[in-house]
């Protein structure tokens, strides 16, 4: 945990954006795996751990706003439950770390709330699991169906507000972890040789991650068909010539999260069509990086990045005509699907289960209805202290690309001839975390290796 006054402070601020208030937050209980006593890894949620630091299952809490009143719900642990956990501290010296002085029993929430609710709305934000579901139904006399269309917009967007820009101790969190993600990556880029198959070099990543006390920050992508932007590792063994994409983070102790994306020729040496696509994403992404600053859209600098591909792509003949025209019409989305990055935090995708249309987008910038350009998750104007990633990537995927050239989607940008010499060519993503500063922005960390030179070497070294 951080020190309580972290807590106090963004509880107060909460308070003051939403005066007279009931808030309700439910923190995650642990989940069976395939029976009831074996359960999933436990991990918190995020806006519970934002505003209260517990990293504890079955706690729950709710805020007065009117009274700045906090109270956590919890039960201490029995004897039966000793026995298998080991003494553990009391609801009221954990509730104390938080900087709170009001606890009361589980089974104490229920009456409260249907309490509260016989006077004024309770507030709560949206809701990812089964039982959280059933528990904020029961109290609130809601079908399991219809908890999700009561959510608070109000709590939420004060939620975004807070969590979108990082406090100092934030920050240096995971400033200090970004060094487990180096680890992870250049760890992946040393065996990439053949021989060594997508699930073996998974497994390093993984383990690196938990030898440094934090689980994956979500299941890490590790493929020779990095064209499967979500692909899965198998036991397809790596052969020189390949290029193996690793999009892998790790969740410090505190569970801010790292995410960062390299791809690596198997062997240690990119042939001259795969060092042409892998310089043009590098552009993408640097370009981006040298513009960031606070007071610009993250829209912009999507578009920025696709700028930068379109002319790469055009240099070596994939793409013709008039680069303004082809970014304009979306020519860029065969070959790069998704937005150029997404907030990150406590969450890798950081708040996304508040919706990413609270998150990316406000009043000021909607989201785009144009394919490729209406899966960027980040669009916002950036603020000092936000955390975004930049991750531009070019893809050449058989069945997008067969079915924009039958229907002769965006013909006169893409030379289509040319494009049969890259279908079996895979895909290539770059991606680092960036952190917005007064006066611009800032890779996280020491930046892992991404120059093809560089990438080659550690490839190639003993």
């Amino acid at each position: 945990m951080f020190s309580k006054e972290v807590y106090e402070n963004r509880r107060q601020r909460l308070c003051e954006m939403l005066p007279d208030s009931f808030l309700l937050f439910v923190g995650n209980a642990e989940e069976p795996f395939n029976y009831a006593s074996n359960t999933y890894s436990f991990r918190q949620d995020s806006t519970f751990l934002y505003l209260f630091g517990i990293d504890s299952p079955n706690y729950a809490a709710t805020i007065d706003t009117a009274t700045g009143n906090v109270t956590i719900y919890a039960d201490d642990i029995t004897l039966d439950d000793a026995i298998w956990t080991g003494e553990l501290p009391s609801v009221s010296v954990i509730a104390a770390l938080s900087g709170v002085t009001i606890t009361k029993p589980s089974g104490a929430l229920f009456d409260d709330v249907r309490g509260e609710l016989k006077r004024r709305r309770v507030h709560f934000v949206p809701a990812y699991r089964a039982t959280t579901v059933q528990k904020i139904a029961a109290m609130l006399g809601l079908q399991t169906e219809a908890v999700n269309t009561y959510v608070s917009e109000p709590l939420i967007k004060s939620l975004v507000t807070l969590r979108s820009t990082k406090e100092q101790c934030e920050i240096e969190e995971l400033e200090n972890y970004m060094r487990v993600g180096y680890d992870m990556h250049v760890s992946a880029m040393k065996m990439a040789r053949e021989g060594n198959s997508e699930q073996v070099v998974r497994a390093i990543v993984d383990y690196i991650s938990q030898r440094n006390g934090g689980h994956v920050s979500f299941p890490t992508i590790c493929t020779i068909h990095g064209e499967i932007l979500h692909n899965s590792p198998t036991t397809q063994v790596l052969k020189n010539g390949d290029l193996l994409l690793v999009d892998a983070g790790s969740e410090s102790p505190l569970h801010y999260a790292t995410d960062n994306t390299r791809t690596t020729p198997v062997g240690g040496h990119f042939t001259q069509q795969q060092r042409e696509i892998y310089n043009i994403v590098l552009n993408a992404n640097n370009a981006v990086a040298a513009a960031v600053r606070p007071g610009v859209f993250y829209r912009d600098m999507h578009l920025l990045a696709m700028r930068t591909i379109v002319d790469g792509l055009t240099q070596v003949g994939i793409m013709k005509g008039s680069i303004d025209d082809a970014v304009a019409n979306g020519a860029y989305a065969l070959f790069c699907p998704h937005g150029v990055g997404h907030m990150l935090g406590l969450d890798v995708h950081d708040m996304e289960g508040y919706s990413e249309n609270y998150v990316g987008y406000d009043e000021e910038v909607q989201r785009s209805t144009q394919f490729g350009f209406s899966a960027l998750r980040m669009a916002r104007r950036l603020q000092p202290g936000f955390i975004v990633t930049d991750e531009p990537g070019i893809y050449f995927i058989p069945a997008l690309i067969d079915k924009w050239q039958a229907e002769g989607i965006c013909k006169d940008f893409i030379n289509y001839e040319k494009l049969k010499t890259y279908r079996s060519f895979g895909g290539i993503r770059l991606e680092d975390d960036l952190l917005i500063t007064p006066d611009g922005g800032r890779v996280l960390g020491q930046r892992i290796p991404i120059n093809p030179d560089d990438v080659e070497s550690i490839v190639c070294s003993k």
